[in-house]
């Protein structure tokens, strides 16, 4: 059997799969292409989160991107403007909460960013008369449920959007919202 990978650009709003059995009415992915059978999302972003998810129809592949030995770099709006404590804090570890148990992330790399000027997300992040918001880049090696959500309110400055722009060394780049690429070779290229 020969296996299809695609790197996508997830909308906002969008579950990272392809079947959703609830009544209530979700985006899927399968709006965005016409993707063969058996495609999966390698990770998944959650429905307030957008940018870089890679699919795949090899589960092996699904897999080995998933390990912890791929880093996945999200750019993360915030409420506020960080400070540099709250960087450091970032950068060894927080404590967050994860299936009812407390939890302390890996350290991870953490820094401040300009605005990264994405387009403008389908649901308005919230208006400037709220007070400033700032960017921080945030690369991790695990991924817990809303794991960098957690992290950036665990240091006081809650996520106000989300993006990711890159696992491995697959990047967003110059991607826009909603665009699919095939990538053949997905996976030399993650870990390249």
């Amino acid at each position: 059997m020969i296996h299809q990978h695609f790197i996508i650009y997830k909308p906002y709003g969008f579950l990272s799969q392809f079947i959703y059995e609830q009544k209530r009415k979700k985006k899927l992915l399968g709006e965005l292409s016409n993707f063969p059978l058996g495609t999966m999302a390698i990770g998944r972003l959650d429905e307030d989160s957008e940018g870089l998810l890679l699919l795949t129809t090899d589960g092996k592949v699904s897999e080995a991107v998933r390990s912890k030995k791929v880093a996945k770099e999200y750019y993360v709006q915030v409420d506020g403007i960080i400070t540099d404590e709250a960087v450091e804090l970032l950068k060894n570890g927080v404590e967050i909460g994860f299936d009812g148990e407390k939890y302390t992330t890996l350290p991870c790399e953490a820094k401040k960013i300009e605005n990264p000027n994405f387009e403008i997300r389908s649901k308005k992040v919230r208006d400037d008369r709220h007070g400033p918001t700032s960017w921080v880049s945030i690369t991790v090696n695990e991924g817990k449920f809303r794991q960098v959500r957690k992290m950036t309110a665990a240091v006081g400055f809650p996520t106000l959007r989300l993006v990711r722009v890159r696992v491995g060394n697959v990047h967003l780049h110059q991607m826009k919202v909603g665009d699919v690429m095939e990538k053949p070779n997905l996976l030399e290229e993650v870990l390249s």
